[in-house]
């Protein structure tokens, strides 16, 4: 069984098991040195707000969660990210457990894009999708203060009315 190291929105319960139909038999909170989170994703259906990313940095560490997922889930978040279409691609991330689990992950697939744009921001409804997973899973206090922290935009009228129809493209079948 695959792990899948989620740091943006598949945090959150209610949008990976909700939204994206995904149910994990394990979550672990982890750090990924030498990756870094940044805001600055591009949407995939050409929406204003920016998403998550997952960046090479030697000198950075990102925090998250790694799920216990089937291989038909992965390729279920890799289908509904984009990956066939080049919105993201597949990395494989050293982790390290937040606190002592039996049989703890030390390897999990992400996903990282190298479509960036600086000028965009997450909605402030994304980011709060976020910060609810980090504080969801018991992510550090200084990496919810960092998310916290990061600048973000009201969410635009299109993303807005373009959600249900997101959503259920997202949803897994079972």
């Amino acid at each position: 069984m695959p792990w899948y190291f989620a740091y943006g929105s598949n945090m959150q319960a209610a949008t990976l098991r909700g939204r994206r139909g995904i149910v994990p038999t394990r979550a672990v909170p982890v750090r990924a040195p030498g990756w870094r989170v940044v805001f600055d994703k591009p949407s995939l259906f050409g929406l204003p707000e920016s998403y998550a990313n997952l960046v090479v940095d030697a000198a950075a560490t990102a925090f998250g969660v790694a799920f216990a997922i089937t291989d038909d889930e992965l390729a279920h978040v890799e289908l509904t990210e984009g990956v066939a279409i080049g919105n993201y691609r597949r990395v494989e991330v050293a982790v390290e457990a937040l606190a002592v689990v039996p049989d703890p992950p030390a390897v999990a697939y992400s996903l990282s894009s190298d479509s960036r744009d600086p000028t965009r921001r997450p909605s402030t409804r994304y980011l709060g999708v976020v910060l609810d997973g980090a504080r969801e899973h018991g992510l550090p206090a200084d990496w919810i203060a960092w998310l916290s922290g990061i600048e973000a935009a009201a969410e635009s009228v299109v993303s807005q009315a373009a959600r249900g129809l997101i959503d259920a493209v997202m949803r897994r079948r079972s």
